[in-house]
């Protein structure tokens, strides 16, 4: 499968991008994935990179974002934080990406059985990963069932899952309201800011509306 190029980058339209990582998801999960010559792509970007999409997904070794994608080296900006959170960090990373290197999309991609998410849902509290957690308490608190104090915890798998996409959804929502740069880009036209949930059990990603 041919390296990103500048031209073909450019080519791309923000809706095209998302179909790219759209298709690159059905391959990987029916078994069909693209031949790459990866020492090749490493040549061939060793003097520049026009990745065509950002993804912020989460630290989980399970979703190793570019495999899931079906996408080679050079394709992608991938910036993974527990629990797919935005800071200023994160913030400033895409818009590296988008603003001064190209990239066409935006996907946040958090995943079931998130285990950032299960701590937030827990309220557990350790070291800097405190702080962590408390960026999704949010999305704990958004997510109105059940009601009962009893399962909404780490225990009941529907109540994290729930958190887990509310969570991509203020992730994405984080990213508009926080970033002028970006928000711009995608009034006008130049990006798409998207969400998406992974599953752990199947590989398959949907994307969020």
């Amino acid at each position: 499968m041919p390296t990103q190029t500048a031209e073909s980058q450019s080519k791309l339209s923000p809706q095209e991008a998302i179909e790219l990582l759209k298709e690159g998801n059905a391959r990987f999960i029916n078994r069909e994935m693209k031949e790459r010559d990866l020492i090749a792509q490493v040549e061939e970007t060793s003097k520049g990179q026009y990745p065509f999409a950002c993804v912020v997904g989460c630290i989980d070794s399970r979703v190793p974002v570019t495999t899931v994608f079906d996408q080679g080296i050079g394709s992608l900006f991938v910036a993974t934080v527990a629990g797919n959170i935005i800071n200023e960090d994160i913030l400033g990373s895409l818009e590296f990406g988008c603003a001064a290197a190209g990239s066409k999309a935006i996907v946040v991609l958090g995943h079931t059985s998130c285990g950032a998410v299960k701590g937030a849902c827990d309220s557990v509290e350790l070291g800097n990963l405190t702080s962590l957690l408390s960026k999704i308490n949010a999305s704990v608190k958004a997510t109105d069932k059940p009601e009962d104090p009893a399962i909404r915890n780490s225990s009941n798998l529907d109540f994290v899952n729930s958190v887990a996409k509310n969570n991509v959804q203020h992730s994405v929502e984080d990213i508009r309201v926080k970033s002028n740069v970006l928000r711009r880009l995608e009034e006008e036209g130049k990006i798409s800011i998207v969400g998406a949930m992974y599953d752990v059990g199947s590989g398959k990603v949907t994307f969020l509306d």
